[in-house]
């Protein structure tokens, strides 16, 4: 079977990668990761940073988009990945093209967090939608259904080591959360420094990229391996993401800390009412309106807050709430959807 996809996110890479290992016979058309096969583009030219950044390469990007729907001609099914900004414009046109092709859309764009009526059009140019969070397919009319979490699929470890003395720092991925933080987690690491540190840094991450971006990290002990990382630590400092969701799973107690830009927090919670940053804590908050770890924003990030959280978070309580996450959830994703791609097509 031939099936056009377009996996722009690295994350979404790494999920397609688990999908796989339960199909045969799969052959992959499109943007994806070179690791999988040979693309149309590989994700690293899709990369874009930054509004700017994104007019610049408007033109470009819709030239791609018609490269796709040319290359859906010869394609059985279409799986979109995350990535609304380019796969909801392209479902639109791969639907024009091909009323009879199946469409199928895999990790839903966050329309519980804004933009809902993004729904509509979701359900109009696409066949199948598979949520990842139980609590999304509740927005949509016919279309969605939960298919179960892809981390519950790829972290194979849990921390066993009650004894750990090591503390993990996770500064983000981008410069601008790198820029702000790294600053106060060099700070909190001298604080305690008979404690071993691991700076978590994101495997695609360079060593050029490294020195440029962190400068002098001799304190710590740099690992790119997340879910190692999280499992021999026993406690973690966080920027926002998926990575507060990968620290719950493993069973790792962390505090979250985020400083966004003064434009993006006003709109977030002043016309998004958005209440909670990280992943674990909206998810537990659609699930039973309880929460499993705090949340330091803006000024409330500084040394004595993140000490504090340190040296107070009950790792009882955070136990009995990670697995209540981890139940909601309940199983992985990645054999349900390879199920639904290999299914008789609806043409």
């Amino acid at each position: 079977m031939k099936l056009l996809v377009s996996a722009l996110e690295p994350s979404s890479n790494l999920h397609l990668k688990e999908v796989l290992k339960h199909t045969n016979n799969i052959e992959l058309l499109g943007i994806f990761d070179k690791f999988l096969g040979t693309p149309l583009y590989d994700v690293s030219q899709m990369a874009i940073m930054g509004i700017v950044d994104a007019l610049k390469k408007l033109r470009w990007f819709f030239k791609v988009a018609d490269e796709m729907v040319k290359l859906a001609k010869d394609a059985d099914k279409i799986l979109l990945m995350d990535s609304s900004g380019f796969n909801l414009p392209l479902a639109k046109k791969l639907k024009i093209a091909y009323p009879n092709k199946e469409i199928i859309y895999y990790i839903l764009p966050q329309i519980w967090a804004s933009r809902p009526k993004r729904a509509i059009k979701l359900e109009r140019y696409c066949d199948k939608l598979l949520g990842i969070l139980p609590f999304e397919v509740e927005y949509y009319q016919t279309k969605a259904q939960y298919i179960g979490h892809p981390l519950l699929d790829e972290i194979q470890t849990k921390t066993k080591n009650l004894n750990s003395n090591t503390i993990a720092f996770m500064p983000g991925s981008r410069k601008s959360e790198i820029t702000k933080l790294l600053p106060i987690f060099k700070e909190v690491r001298e604080k305690l420094s008979d404690k071993k540190a691991i700076l978590i840094i994101p495997s695609s991450f360079s060593q050029e990229k490294i020195t440029q971006l962190y400068g002098d990290i001799s304190m710590f002990e740099v690992s790119k391996n997340t879910h190692k990382a999280l499992a021999n630590s026993e406690f973690a400092f966080i920027c926002s993401g998926t990575a507060t969701l990968e620290s719950a799973l493993i069973g790792t107690p962390f505090t979250l800390a985020f400083i966004a830009k003064k434009i993006d927090y006003f709109i977030g919670t002043k016309f998004l009412n958005i209440t909670h940053v990280g992943l674990a804590n909206i998810i537990l908050s659609h699930y039973n309106n309880t929460t499993l770890h705090n949340e330091l924003l803006q000024e409330d990030v500084n040394v004595k807050n993140l000490l504090r959280e340190y040296k107070e978070t009950n790792q009882k309580i955070f136990t009995k709430k990670a697995r209540e996450l981890r139940e909601y959830l309940s199983h992985g994703s990645s054999l349900n959807v390879a199920k639904i791609l290999e299914e008789e097509s609806l043409s």
